[in-house]
Parts: C-alpha cells; structure tokens; sequence
C-alpha cells in the first residue's frame, strides 16, 4: 500500500470518513488477544470502576508512505514495563477530554508538538486487566514526520514502522510471553517490530484499525 506523499491527504480523508462509520469493535481486537486476555472480560460495574486513559495512534507521511510511531517503555516501570505502545497514559484532572489526555501524553513522553496534531476520530476502547485502564485510542495525523523528543525516564527507544508493513500478515507470529500480572508464560499473537514484538492491548488496538484500513 505505497502512497506519495502528495496522496497522504487523500489517504487520511478516506479514513477519517470510515472512522465515523461503524466499528469493528472488539471482535476485532480479540484476534491479536492472548488467549488468558479472553477469559478476562470485565463487567459493567469494572469499567465504570477503571481509570480513564487514553493513547494517540499518530500517522504521518515518511519515505513516501504513512508510518506510525510507537515507543519502547523502560523495563522495570509498571505492569506494562519493557513493552511497545502507543503514547498514552491517565487521564488528570485539568484534561478536557480523552482526546487532551492523549495529545498532553503524546507531548510529553515522545515531544512531539501537539499544535501540529490533527484529530480525525478514534477505535474501540479498550479495558486492561493488569492496569484497571480504561484507554480510548485517539486517532490524529501530522502533514512531515515529526522531530521526537523521548523522553529519557518514561521512554527507551522510539519504533517507527510503515503502515504496508502492519497490513503484510508476514509482520505478524506468535510468541511466548513471559506476564507478570499472572506470573507465568503465555502463547500471544504479535507484530514484529525488529528485534521487538508488540502484543497485548497494543496489538489488539492495531488489529482493529488495521482492519479498518483494509476495509
């Protein structure tokens, strides 16, 4: 799926208008769930208890296709530690809304200059069992490659990859993941991402938007 970059508009038009369509929601997701994280579906009362988040899925035109940027976080830092994700994290009081929790994260954790984000519209929400966070991914655009300022406590190492890359099915396998929540190893679909993987609430909100895309 090469785009020029001249066609980057017309490509994010084109989403923004199946966005505010119909979802494929959390069958979609589930496709790159482990399979523990299906025995694991919270109940009304457990999602009004979670603590809101939100991430900022962030395309932009590179190398003559859209790309998209996710970030290494730090071993050792939380239940989601040594893991590739979007940008993100929970909401604060002085947010106005999940779409400036996203962005204010974004900033801060990867630098980028939110000025230049543009909002097109989000995917399925998601509930994660080992955080309690309830995330809504935002989905935003930049018109260049933005310049990354990571930040050196919360992030390790940025990971950019073109979307043809997420749509080939070779980028995807199966891994055996040692989660600590549980304390023991389990078998998980995944993207590869060179010498990383990405999986869990990630992959699954990858999953959803990258059938999105080929819809």
């Amino acid at each position: 799926m090469l785009l020029s970059e001249a066609d980057f508009g017309g490509f994010i038009r084109e989403l923004r208008i199946r966005l505010s369509r119909d979802l494929p929601g959390f069958p979609a997701q589930l496709k790159m769930a482990p399979e523990v994280r299906k025995k694991l579906m919270p109940d009304e009362s457990v999602l009004k208890a979670a603590k809101q988040s939100a991430v900022l899925i962030l395309f932009y035109p590179h190398a003559g296709e859209p790309h998209l940027v996710f970030m290494l976080r730090p071993a050792d830092t939380g239940p989601h530690s040594g893991q590739v994700s979007f940008p993100g994290g929970k909401r604060e009081e002085n947010d106005a809304d999940l779409q400036a929790t996203a962005l204010r994260e974004a900033n801060e954790e990867i630098g980028i200059d939110i000025s230049e984000v543009n909002v097109i519209g989000s995917i399925s929400s998601l509930y994660i069992p080992p955080s309690g966070f309830h995330v809504s991914p935002v989905i935003g655009y930049v018109q260049a490659r933005p310049v990354f300022k990571p930040d050196a406590v919360e992030v390790e190492k940025i990971i950019e990859l073109p979307l043809s890359y997420l749509l080939d099915e070779s980028s995807q396998s199966t891994r055996e993941i040692f989660i600590r929540s549980i304390g023991s190893v389990v078998t998980s679909p995944c993207y590869l991402a060179g010498d990383h993987i990405i999986w869990g609430a990630t992959a699954m909100m990858l999953s959803e938007l990258m059938e999105i895309i080929r819809d």
